[in-house]
Formats: structure tokens, C-alpha cells, sequence
């Protein structure tokens, strides 16, 4: 006697259900994360700049503002940067902030971004 063998439908809706969560939630957290990889891009091309390591708190939000502006950086403005010094007196600029998307009603997801110009303080 054979058996048959295979996913029955109920089967088939639940997978369909769960790989239909996976792609909405991956949906909704795509932009917080090109928004994070432009704001590191912003710091690096801030770092390159000539004359930053004596560069100014006012000229380096200056910089990173223009940046923002351009790249369209709408969670994070230049009041939230932290501009300090490194062991060999240079500028060095970091922020870390965390993004809350809301998935299903009440249900959210928190995401701790940190990024750096010193690739010491850089997780």
C-alpha cells in the first residue's frame, strides 16, 4: 500500500504565511538600515575632508548638514552628532541613535545604530 507524501494545504498556507512576515518585516527595516550605511558614508566622507582633525564642532555640522540634506538623512540631524578628540588630538565624530518601526499593531521592533569616524570606538 502506498502512501502518499507530501505538505498537505494547510501546510502550504502557514509556510506561505510565514515567508509573507519574513519579506514585510524585512520590507520595513530596509529603509532604517540604508538610512544607517548613509549616515556612515556621511561620517566617512566628513573624515576625509581636509583640515578635519582641526576642524571646528560648528564646521563639522556644518558639513555633515549639507550632507544630510543632499542624501535626504531625515532621523538624525547634526545637533545629534558627538564631536570629541581622539588619543592623538584629532577630531573624531560619532552618533548613536535607535530607530522604533512599528511591524503589526502594537507589535515594534528597536534597532541601536552607532557609527564613527574613529575605527577604535566603531563596534
Amino acid at each position: 500500500m502506498n502512501r502518499q507524501r507530501g505538505m498537505t494545504f494547510i501546510g502550504l498556507v502557514l509556510l506561505i504565511a510565514m515567508g509573507l512576515f519574513v519579506v514585510m518585516v524585512g520590507m520595513k527595516l530596509t529603509p532604517a538600515y540604508v538610512e544607517y550605511f548613509t549616515i556612515k558614508k556621511t561620517l566617512k566622507k566628513i573624515s576625509q575632508e581636509p583640515g578635519f582633525a582641526t576642524m571646528s564642532r560648528r564646521d563639522i555640522m556644518d558639513i555633515y548638514t549639507k550632507a544630510s540634506m543632499i542624501d535626504e538623512v531625515g532621523d538624525v540631524n547634526a545637533k545629534d552628532l558627538v564631536v570629541g578628540k581622539n588619543a592623538a588630538g584629532q577630531n573624531t565624530v560619532s552618533i548613536d541613535y535607535q530607530k522604533v518601526i512599528p511591524i503589526i499593531a502594537n507589535v515594534s521592533v528597536l534597532i541601536d545604530f552607532t557609527a564613527s569616524t574613529d575605527a577604535s570606538a566603531s563596534p
